[in-house]
């Protein structure tokens, strides 16, 4: 009830409540953070998507680069960009717009970006919000993209529902040769959109020609650097390389404009 009591408040006692309230937010925002959560840091950052702890089958047995298949267990939760990293999105940061498709618009996947490139733009999302964005690793990756499933492609056994893909395949597919807008196909169960198609996505991990020794803890793998490795397909793809499994290395200066990124989070 409202009393004159109250609206004798100390200006000191007044201002205390301000400061509270205006801390409170961020604390219960933290508290939220928990699996299926979507959140962004700043109006003109990712939008992130937390994605829950678990264990998943990476890899194939089919063999070549893509085996053998083994187990990996994610142990904590993390967040991974709804979608790749858009022209807006880096143009907010970097101030400048590197993608040969900029007429495509704000929210087409930024490209002809190199993996030094991708690595640039975190560390200036960094200074700008305080956080700790990151490329994902190759397991993240994986684990993000087959959402509790083994599809074919991330999120479905039919391409043309998840991604924009086959510029140049015979027969010809759904992309009309551009990268078209994210998140207007089919999300995965994760609600992650474009995981196969669209463009190409570096991962943080040194390419290894087999998965022999690799981690299972869904770190990165570490190496000499020599060559990184894209993840996902794009949309000049066939759809053979927009499978789940699918691995592509370059090295971490190649740009293309196929290629481009998401980003992980750290929580909180």
């Amino acid at each position: 009830m409202y009393t004159r009591k109250n609206a004798a408040m100390p200006l000191a006692s007044a201002l205390l409540v301000l400061s509270l309230s205006s801390w409170m937010p961020a604390v219960h925002a933290e508290a939220e953070m928990k699996p299926g959560k979507v959140f962004r840091d700043c109006l003109d950052c990712p939008e992130m998507v937390i994605l829950p702890p678990g264990s998943f089958n990476m890899g194939s047995s089919k063999g070549g680069h893509e085996s053998p298949a083994h187990s990996v267990t994610i142990g904590k939760p993390f967040a991974i960009g709804k979608t790749e990293v858009t022209q807006g999105q880096w143009k907010a940061v970097m101030g400048n717009n590197p993608s040969d498709f900029d007429n495509c618009g704000g929210t087409c996947p930024v490209e002809n970006v190199s993996w030094y490139d991708a690595k640039e733009f975190i560390q200036r999302l960094n200074s700008k919000t305080g956080k700790q964005y990151r490329l994902p690793s190759e397991a993240e990756w994986e684990y993000a993209c087959r959402a509790g499933g083994r599809q074919e492609y991330c999120g479905s056994d039919s391409l043309d529902s998840v991604g924009w893909y086959g510029a140049y395949a015979t027969p010809v597919g759904n992309s009309a040769k551009t990268t078209n807008r994210v998140a207007t196909k089919q999300a995965n169960a994760f609600g992650l959109y474009d995981m196969s198609g669209n463009v190409f996505e570096w991962v943080e991990d040194s390419y290894h020609d087999s998965y022999n020794g690799a981690p299972t803890d869904g770190s990165a793998w570490s190496g000499d650097g020599a060559k990184r490795v894209l993840r996902g397909g794009s949309w000049f793809s066939v759809p053979s390389l927009a499978r789940s499994v699918v691995r592509i290395n370059v090295t971490p200066a190649y740009r293309d404009y196929d290629d481009g990124f998401r980003v992980a989070r750290t929580l909180p």
